[in-house]
């Protein structure tokens, strides 16, 4: 006698599974927010490419250094943004690009 085992669904809550993944074209969000911020302000509203999740999950360190973060944690992204983009009149290789690690509450779907 063989026994099947019913087949599970595991729904996962907010936060669990990253907003992006590898590929996923963003845009990093143009806030301006009163006191220091990880995110440069030359990266600010400039458009890119998820190239890496990393993980495990992690405090929001700009969250947690004002002291307001109590724990909550989520993903950090590599995320490639393409020279040209940074730069007006960049003549170099069109596939140079910055790296740069960012929280995924400074990311927007493009």
């Amino acid at each position: 006698m063989t026994s099947s085992k019913p087949s599970v669904h595991v729904v996962k809550a907010l936060g669990e599974e990253p907003s992006f993944k590898v590929g996923d074209r963003v845009r990093i969000s143009a806030r301006y927010p009163i006191g220091h911020y990880r995110v440069p302000t030359y990266m600010r509203g400039k458009c890119g490419a998820v190239e890496f999740v990393i993980e495990p999950t992690a405090v929001n360190n700009e969250e947690e250094a004002f002291g307001r973060n109590a724990g909550k944690k989520g993903y950090y992204y590599r995320v490639g943004v393409p020279l040209a983009e940074l730069w007006p009149g960049y003549t170099g290789p069109p596939q140079d690009r910055l790296i740069i690690e960012i929280f995924e509450g400074w990311l927007e779907r493009t």
